[in-house]
């Protein structure tokens, strides 16, 4: 289901625990004021042990090419305490497409930043983490209140759009945004520092900052800056490192004439201190995101482009997923990824069905889909496109039945 226009007051559903979707996203002053007052806050904490990392925080910048991004001076510090991912890349434009795929292995031909609702059956990273007791979070700056489904919110002050929806990748997705307790572990930024005094913050965590601070309505200079004053002071905190991996990277390029690369950095304590400065120069895309925590945590798998995607080689070394060069049909260098083919939230036609998960193969780790994910497609009569190949189809080179209407 895509919804392209934005509810304007607040929709009680008759069963709030059954269907949270669409109650908390009116942005009139009174009802946010409204919602804020009760709306549900948690901070669940666990402690499962991983293979190369106990806790990953990533972190999204915005719309900035890997030179400019490489070259601004406080990436550039950032990256000489870590490890740049130098073959990092985005998988389409715009920015939502990117943000929903790195969730859930795919942006289901998504070509905007519209308000969307991903059916309650699509599965995403937030069920494997929960079905290993593992917890989660997701830290939103500007955000109004925990669980805030609206399309965007207006800074009070300078009535600037600082919050958007858009960059909330869970909010997209109703088998989350339809759970009340789901809901309230998307939370506010300041709620990251009340969640570090006390020392409970998750094992997983997706970190967005404002249009401002993240580089979309100002600039890398902005972005850097923001983005090591977020993280310096954390990597001597004992609070927070605690074997964590932070990534920063970028949603998408800025020119689309160019292959969607984007800078990546890896830091914290959690990267082994003889790969600190050094550069990898491996293929990744934002699935491999997915299969990295997958690999670290022994999760089962979306069944989706998570499955083929590369594991970061600082975990692969340690989990004994091999790493896999680009040998598609199409070389690499014409590749651009810079075009999203058809699905069911594609506004410019094609197939829009979703593409169900592949069931019957295991990728090149072995590990299978979820058994929920298997029990609620098993007989559907979707198309599945999913294989365990690392190369993945871009708007010029679609899967198959899901070719643009041009």
């Amino acid at each position: 289901m895509r919804c392209s226009s934005i509810p304007s007051v607040l929709l009680f559903a008759s069963s709030v625990a059954a269907q949270a979707e669409n109650i908390y996203t009116a942005t009139a002053t009174s009802d946010v004021a409204q919602a804020a007052a009760t709306a549900k806050t948690l901070s669940p904490v666990s402690h499962v042990k991983g293979k190369a990392f106990d806790r990953i925080a990533i972190i999204w910048l915005e719309n900035t090419d890997y030179d400019m991004a490489i070259g601004d001076p406080n990436l550039a510090w950032l990256a000489e305490r870590g490890i740049v991912l130098s073959g990092y890349h985005s998988v389409t434009h715009p920015s939502q497409p990117n943000y929903i795929a790195s969730i859930a292995g795919d942006y289901f031909g998504m070509q905007h930043d519209d308000f969307n609702q991903a059916d309650k059956n699509v599965s995403t990273v937030i069920d494997l983490l929960e079905d290993k007791g593992i917890s989660w979070g997701e830290y939103q700056e500007d955000m109004p209140y925990s669980g805030f489904e609206g399309f965007e919110y207006v800074n009070q002050q300078n009535g600037k759009n600082d919050y958007v929806r858009k960059h909330n990748p869970a909010i997209n997705y109703n088998s989350v945004a339809s759970k009340i307790d789901r809901l309230a572990v998307i939370k506010n930024l300041t709620m990251f520092y009340k969640d570090l005094e006390n020392e409970t913050l998750p094992q997983w965590m997706f970190i967005t900052p404002n249009m401002t601070s993240d580089g979309h309505d100002s600039d890398i200079t902005t972005a850097g800056a923001w983005t090591r004053n977020f993280v310096e002071p954390l990597l001597n905190d004992k609070r927070f490192m605690q074997n964590t991996l932070v990534l920063i990277t970028f949603d998408e390029n800025e020119t689309y004439t160019i292959q969607n690369r984007v800078l990546g950095i890896l830091i914290g304590d959690a990267v082994p201190q003889h790969l600190v400065g050094t550069t990898d120069d491996s293929y990744y895309t934002h699935y491999s995101e997915i299969a990295t925590v997958e690999a670290n945590w022994d999760l089962h798998t979306l069944g989706r482009f998570d499955v083929g995607a590369n594991v970061f080689k600082l975990v692969a070394d340690k989990t004994g997923d091999k790493l896999r060069q680009w040998s598609g049909k199409v070389e690499l260098p014409s590749m651009y990824f810079n075009s999203s083919y058809a699905g069911p939230f594609n506004e410019d036609g094609g197939n829009h069905r979703y593409p169900g998960p592949n069931l019957s193969k295991v990728g090149p780790s072995g590990r299978t889909v979820l058994p929920s994910i298997e029990k609620a497609w098993r007989g559907n009569p979707a198309p599945v496109y999913y294989t365990p190949d690392l190369e993945t189809p871009d708007g010029q080179h679609p899967p198959t039945g899901y070719e643009p209407v041009v």
